[in-house]
């Protein structure tokens, strides 16, 4: 089945908006036509089977004058809003005769009865009333071109908009735009209305914007019918909108200063749509940090990964109440989980070791063992390290695109983390009967204890390997030079066996350097590094967090080789770094950062 989405123009001179979304809510196709033939056979491959054709422009009109009673019901909840519909009637010329929406729906062949059921059906909609029940706004966004609003004002709002779209990947029901089938078209709109510098290119982009939301109100009608409205009725009209949520309130029409501490969650809303394209790109600059931070560390974890909170999620979180009163006062302060990093650990000691290290090298604003804290409730469940951090005053000199940003990061295991996706995924993506939720609940914590388990056996048997790997000792008789990297991390392994394991292109990325310096042997790297005081390394560079086998190694070569080290065609990308950690380990002069972390 397709939803459908058009964003019908008065008359065939200007262009109308089409999208359509398929059944699993992506994003098909979007496009704008001008002519009734156009329109007809751009869609016609999605209305010969079952369809809903979601239509914004009045469909049935019976009265001579005033509103239709469809549009006097709907201004009634939505007017204070700014979302109250225009009149229709038989005196204006459009209406005169038959409706071109209904025209539209004639020939395409579907029925216009909303309560008929058929496979084929067309309904209207109305994208303003929309937009402030889907996104819970205090006003609508004015995007729409009327006196007294220039440019900037309509491309803000229209970007806020696009953005409020976006964020419906994560609703229920959801929307991908971001599709093999539409997503070049989706991002060609955003960027012509990030450019826009006329007012008839934001008129463009509009009508096809507004088309993907008719197209979901189909699609939401459809799947939550119970949280839809239909104002009027077949004889005399009707407008399809989700409801009007419980609670939501307009927000005031003066501008005036608002406290900190009092900002309205709706104005937070369209603020935050603002700012999400910039944190996207903040998101994967935190990533990149938090890596590299990893890596020079030579820290063992699986992977790294980074988002910017949607739209839609900091909407539900931001509009929550707790006994009728807001949870947050200010939702753009107080939800810290705007940008999110999540690192994935092996095993239990891991995490702790990622926790050192931040602790080390960045601002740590907040921690919360999630794990200790379901453990002192006498239960087994959720288990993460949660980390509040940002850069501070150095940090943000040499990352200034993340100055002032805050990102919170999740540490925790592979196993760890299995458990909580699967338990979100059940848990808020499914439904679940009431009779099968304790079962469920038992099952879900049998769950979390026997992965406890099983994290500390990985553990004992990581603990056990590191103890009893030794030196190979022996020289490859082949012809290629390098030591392979199995063989390199069984050496460490017993060189420095309370170093951490490395992940496993470190162990690759280190033996290239080796082989670089000419060394070709573990005999031969053994009897270098014997001239390293390792105790006195270990001293100067004041590790307060537990580094890793490579790291060690990789100081070691530091401290013995120097600049010849550091001009290593496989430390280009690092020079700085090196350097700085040279002046810390050496003695003399050079030496004064020996009190940095």
């Amino acid at each position: 089945m397709y939803f459908v989405g058009v964003d019908l123009a008065w008359g065939e001179r200007k262009p109308t908006g089409l999208a359509v979304i398929d059944a699993t809510g992506h994003l098909v196709h979007v496009s704008a036509a001008r002519t009734d033939d156009e329109i007809t056979e751009a869609l016609e491959p999605y209305t010969a089977g079952d369809c809903l054709v979601a239509i914004d422009a009045p469909l049935i009109v019976t009265n001579a004058s005033g509103n239709r009673p469809a549009e006097a019901a709907l201004n009634r909840d939505f007017a204070r809003f700014d979302a109250g519909a225009h009149p229709s009637n038989t005196a204006k010329p459009e209406f005169s005769e038959k409706p071109r929406g209904a025209r539209l729906a004639a020939r395409l062949g579907v029925d216009m009865n909303p309560r008929s059921g058929r496979a084929r059906r067309a309904i209207e909609v109305y994208p303003h009333p929309a937009t402030v029940a889907l996104f819970r706004l205090g006003r609508t966004l004015k995007y729409k071109n009327k006196p007294g609003r220039d440019l900037e004002q309509l491309r803000t709002e229209l970007i806020v908009l696009l953005g409020l779209i976006e964020g419906l990947s994560a609703a229920d029901p959801r929307l991908v735009v971001d599709t093999a089938e539409a997503g070049d078209t989706w991002r060609a709109l955003r960027e012509a209305a990030e450019a826009a510098e006329r007012k008839s290119t934001l008129r463009v982009v509009e009508d096809q914007v507004d088309a993907v939301l008719c197209a979901y109100v189909g699609l939401f009608a459809t799947r939550r019918p119970d949280e839809t409205t239909t104002y009027g009725d077949f004889e005399t009209g009707y407008i399809v909108t989700p409801s009007l949520p419980e609670g939501l309130s307009p927000a005031p029409r003066a501008k005036r200063i608002v406290a900190p501490t009092t900002r309205d969650p709706r104005s937070a809303v369209r603020e935050y749509a603002e700012r999400q394209p910039r944190l996207r790109a903040s998101a994967a600059e935190f990533v990149r940090l938090v890596t590299s931070i990893l890596d020079d560390a030579g820290i063992n974890y699986l992977t790294v990964t980074g988002r910017a909170k949607s739209v839609a999620s900091f909407a539900d979180k931001a509009t929550r109440t707790a006994d009728g009163e807001p949870v947050f006062t200010d939702p753009l302060r107080e939800i810290t989980d705007q940008i999110g990093i999540r690192v994935i650990t092996y095993v239990q000691s891991d995490v702790q070791a990622v926790v050192d290290l931040l602790d080390d090298q960045v601002v740590v604003h907040d921690d919360r063992d999630m794990g200790r804290e379901t453990a002192s409730e006498g239960r087994f469940g959720y288990a993460s390290r949660h980390l509040l951090i940002s850069l501070g005053a150095d940090g943000d000199a040499q990352h200034p695109d993340l100055a002032g940003l805050r990102a919170q990061v999740q540490v925790r295991t592979v196993l760890q983390h299995a458990w909580a996706e699967f338990e979100h995924d059940i848990r808020y993506k499914g439904t679940v009967p009431d009779e099968h939720v304790p079962d469920l609940d038992r099952r879900f914590t049998l769950a979390a204890g026997l992965l406890e388990l099983a994290d500390r056996e990985f553990s004992t048997i990581r603990e056990r390997l590191r103890g009893s790997l030794t030196d190979p000792g022996l020289d490859e008789g082949g012809e290629d030079p390098r030591i392979t990297p199995r063989d390199l991390a069984a050496f460490l392994a017993d060189r420095y066996p309370d170093a951490g394991w490395s992940r496993p292109d470190h162990y690759d990325w280190i033996a290239g350097l080796v082989l670089e310096l000419g060394i070709t042997s573990l005999t031969e790297l053994g009897e270098i590094l014997r001239s390293v005081d390792v105790a006195a390394v270990t001293e100067r560079m004041a590790y307060r967090y537990p580094p890793g086998a490579v790291r060690r190694l990789d100081d070691a070569l530091l401290r013995e080789y120097g600049e010849q080290y550091i001009a290593l065609h496989g430390n280009a990308h690092r020079v700085p770094l090196l350097r700085a950690r040279l002046a810390k380990m050496s003695d003399g002069p050079s030496s004064a950062g020996d009190d940095e972390g």
